[in-house]
């Protein structure tokens, strides 16, 4: 079975229908966010890669028919006008790292219907995870101004899977590392780690179990100073630095703190290495952290210089979800929209272009770019295979780094960002009014012939 299976039932029965309809015709997709989560300025575009992985790789073989099948309490050879489905479409997406408002497509699709139908879920998926977390882990860099900050988060992450998203949209973001290895490995960014209590409580006493770290790891170390008494901690770890001389407390060594007040407990660290002579040991802040926590220590002057995000980042507790679509705008070359209360979509595949200062026009996606813009969708696939090498973290980075130079200040604002909200073009809102009015018009027409 293959991740073919990773997919709502009714992509399924949708997929199934068409094909016994011979409803063939290229359908186009749009996938956007419809609004923002509340205390979010922007959204880092996010997920694309595997997404195209997924699609590049689909083939439903005959363990998936099986497996469609049995879902649907039906007989195999009902769901054989699945097999051998790939994707054979094209995709137009907001490369990774860019900045995106509300209600801009971050990915469109264009296949034939019941390919661009199945893999609805697992792209949604892919993006709403990955954006979600991106633009979480985006806002700890900006609330750390200019200090380094790093993932600890796979513990609580849902799932491993989740924890390697977790941490790559981190490294898109700008942290300088993760406690995670395999990711660490698999995205050559670099592993960081200390000791837990439990190390500390095993030895019979901190400065014991400080000198057995040492010789194990010959440096730099970090020494977790608060498992008892957090200001004799920094005392008894000032000491044992001291005598590993400055080949290990000048090459990054550091303390860390994990509990209670991080603000108050690091300037009284800070005094007692300084008056120990170390005044290049390093303090770590832990527990509990985010934008919010992040933001207020640096505020206060906190003397921190390196800041360990976990579980509030890893499952971006404020703002787990997004209120992300994936709506057909077009069928067989005729622009379509849904007109449900409060659900309105655009018709028709679009483009975004980008002005200065990220003010942005939903248009149609045969327009011309008006001066002094960019679009930001970019065909990435084209008959089923990627038109472009695989985006590389460094590359990621970048298009953030130049979007954020980029946003009003506001909307980088921890609390309570203001959101630019991006126009849409004329002949897009002309032509969403010419659909919305055939619409009408039929349902109306329907009404007035259907039998009392």
């Amino acid at each position: 079975m293959s991740d073919a299976t990773t997919t709502d039932l009714y992509e399924v029965t949708m997929a199934m229908s068409y094909l016994r309809e011979g409803m063939t015709a290229p359908a186009t997709f749009s996938l956007f966010a419809r609004d923002l989560p509340v205390g979010r300025g922007f959204l880092v575009a996010a997920g694309l890669e595997s997404a195209l992985d997924h699609l590049s790789g689909l083939l439903v073989d005959p363990t998936d028919v099986e497996a469609f099948a049995a879902a649907l309490h039906r007989p195999p050879r009902d769901l054989r006008p699945l097999l051998g489905l790939e994707f054979t479409g094209d995709v137009r997406a907001v490369p990774e790292g860019r900045a995106v408002l509300a209600g801009e497509p971050l990915l469109e699709v264009t296949a034939p219907l019941p390919e661009a139908q199945l893999v609805e879920t697992y792209v949604l998926n892919q993006l709403n995870h990955q954006t979600t977390l991106a633009s979480k882990a985006v806002r700890c860099v900006l609330a750390a101004a200019g200090h380094p900050v790093v993932d600890f988060s796979l513990r609580r992450t849902h799932g491993t899977q989740a924890g390697f998203q977790a941490v790559r949209a981190g490294a898109m973001a700008g942290f300088a590392g993760t406690s995670n290895v395999a990711a660490a490995t698999a995205l050559g960014i670099p592993a960081v780690g200390t000791m837990a209590h439990s190390y500390v409580e095993a030895f019979p006493t901190e400065e014991d179990a400080f000198r057995a770290f040492a010789r194990a790891h010959p440096g730099p170390v970090t020494f977790l100073v608060d498992t008892y008494d957090t200001e004799e901690g920094v005392r008894i770890a000032a000491r044992v630095l001291r005598d590993l001389g400055p080949a290990v407390h000048d090459a990054g060594s550091a303390v860390r703190l994990d509990s209670g007040d991080l603000g108050a407990l690091a300037r009284r660290a800070r005094a007692l290495l300084d008056d120990a002579g170390l005044p290049g040991v390093r303090i770590i802040a832990s527990g509990g952290l985010d934008e919010y926590a992040v933001e207020d220590l640096v505020r206060s002057g906190a003397p921190i210089d390196v800041y360990a995000v976990g579980t509030r980042v890893g499952v971006s507790a404020d703002a787990p979800y997004l209120d992300t679509a994936y709506k057909m705008v077009e069928y067989d070359g005729r622009p379509v929209m849904k007109l449900s209360s409060a659900k309105v979509t655009a018709p028709a595949p679009k483009q975004v272009f980008r002005g200065a200062g990220c003010a942005d026009v939903i248009a149609l996606a045969g327009e011309r770019a008006p001066d002094g813009t960019e679009p930001l969708l970019e065909t990435v696939m084209r008959d089923g295979r990627r038109t472009r090498p695989r985006a590389t973290l460094g590359a990621c980075r970048d298009r953030l780094t130049a979007d954020l130079g980029a946003l009003p200040p506001s909307a980088r604002r921890i609390r309570e960002p203001v959101a630019p909200r991006a126009s849409v073009s004329g002949p897009l809102r002309d032509l969403t009014a010419r659909v919305r009015r055939r619409l009408e018009e039929r349902t109306a027409a329907a009404g007035l012939s259907a039998p009392p």
